[in-house]
């Protein structure tokens, strides 16, 4: 019997440009992925689409490929091209190629189960969530400050189970073309928490149950003036939480048998024209409506029922605007208030329009110094050092709240907490909110919080806490 040659194999890979082409993404994608996947698994490439690359792009290039193959092979057989030319034994030629697919199939099951796999881990990162799939570095930057920065994407906006992660998954696609054609929507119109599938009972409510009975919650709000010596006051609060059947703010809205909905004239659910409260242990029910609104008027509109994260919107990714960013900043020392004018000075800085995040990475800080340099040389002199951290804390609230390739500026995602910055709790607590009968959504400041001082430059119930009101 004459010796029996390897060339069939070969030829049949090559027996047309189908089959040619599967040879060829094959190889491409395992070429590529020996030498991508272990730079990317040590964790030394930053760049959030090599993860795209090497879990998603690169497996569906493999796979492609080995669907290719043996259509050409199909085909080629059809046609009667001479795949089998030259082959002295093709009954053993035959069995080769069985095993030889055979074999490659169970490897590429194996390989491709194991890249789907890290594909769907990789999609569940923080990094693919916000900068990859969805193009939301601005949330992707909130999220890395606390509270929830060690808590996944995929903890608050995918509810628990397959349906819900298909369906987050399924809806998430419509956001990845997006960002890879980039014709996505400027600013991205998102709320997080009152968008897709997943509700706060579903995910909120996994830590934080609401039936949990909450004491009150001491808070002091820390101001500085706009005035040469940065003065300091203070405003401190006792906050009434409560929850459960304990009342308070949390008990009021959302504790047993109390059902409330709303309906809202605008995606974002900032003017709520029409409230249904209804407490099912006391059977009250109740509508409230603003002037001039009519059940017929509202009826149309869309509606919601209130869930923790009608509040709660930016507990993952809040965003500053300028004035308070500025007093966190100078009540931390991170700007030495001693510095004359450092707040109505980087005030008018952070507010400055800028055309790109670079310029206003020079413009900041060189602009901070050049105040002193011209208006108190001598301060300039003595503390050059604490100039130059204010001008870098100023870039880092800069950094953290603009981003003008996505057109996000300050007051573009409004916070519904509280009613300082936003409407928050005004939308429905405004005093215009009434019944048929004149009933009306309180606006009672002590309903929610008792004022123990507003705006003092020394309380005396810090001074009997024992708290400093110093800044730092």
């Amino acid at each position: 019997m004459s010796e029996k040659p390897y060339r069939p194999i070969l030829i049949m890979l090559t027996a047309n440009w189908i089959s040619m082409a599967g040879s060829a993404l094959v190889l491409f994608a395992l070429v590529v992925l020996l030498f991508l996947i272990p730079v990317h698994m040590a964790g030394t490439v930053s760049n959030p689409y090599t993860g795209l690359l090497a879990f998603l792009i690169l497996p569906a290039l493999f796979i492609l490929g080995l669907v290719l193959i043996p259509i050409g092979l199909f085909i080629a057989r059809r046609n009667g091209t001479a795949i089998m030319a030259g082959v002295t034994d093709r009954r053993s030629a035959w069995k080769k190629a069985i095993l030889f697919f055979g074999v490659a199939t169970a490897v590429n099951v194996l390989v491709g189960g194991q890249l789907t796999y890290r594909a769907v881990e990789h999609m569940d990162t923080q990094q693919f969530c916000g900068q990859t799939c969805h193009a939301m570095t601005p949330e992707f930057v909130s999220h890395a400050r606390p509270p929830h920065l060690r808590v996944a994407c995929v903890s608050c906006h995918v509810s628990p189970g397959a349906s819900g992660y298909l369906k987050a998954k399924t809806a998430g696609t419509r956001r990845l073309v997006g960002a890879v054609m980039d014709n996505f929507e400027k600013p991205i119109d998102y709320i997080p928490g009152l968008e897709g599938s997943a509700s706060s009972s579903e995910t909120c409510e996994v830590c934080h149950a609401r039936e949990t009975t909450l004491g009150p919650r001491f808070r002091i709000l820390t101001k500085f003036a706009d005035d040469e010596t940065n003065t300091q006051s203070q405003t401190v609060l006792m906050m009434r939480v409560g929850g459960g059947a304990s009342g308070g703010i949390h008990g009021a809205h959302l504790a047993p048998g109390i059902s409330i909905r709303y309906f809202a004239t605008d995606a974002k659910r900032q003017t709520i024209p029409r409230v249904e409260y209804k407490n099912a242990k006391m059977g009250i029910t109740r509508t409230f409506m603003t002037p001039g609104s009519t059940e017929a008027s509202t009826s149309k509109l869309a509606s919601y029922t209130m869930q923790c994260a009608d509040c709660h919107n930016r507990v993952a990714h809040s965003f500053d605007l300028p004035d308070r960013a500025l007093d966190r900043a100078l009540a931390a020392g991170e700007i030495n208030p001693t510095l004359p004018f450092a707040k109505k000075t980087g005030l008018a800085l952070l507010e400055a329009k800028y055309a790109s995040a670079d310029e206003a990475g020079r413009k900041i800080p060189a602009s901070f110094e050049d105040f002193y340099r011209k208006q108190y040389p001598q301060v300039l002199a003595n503390q050059q050092a604490d100039i130059t951290r204010a001008g870098q804390a100023l870039i880092a609230m800069y950094r953290q709240n603009i981003f003008p390739e996505l057109k996000v500026t300050w007051g573009t995602y409004p916070t519904n907490l509280g009613h300082m910055t936003s409407p928050g709790c005004f939308r429905c607590h405004d005093g215009d909110h009434a019944t048929s009968d004149g009933k009306t959504a309180t606006q009672d400041c002590e309903t929610c919080h008792r004022t123990l001082a507003v705006e003092e430059k020394d309380p005396a119930v810090l001074k009997d806490l024992g708290i400093s009101t110093a800044a730092r």
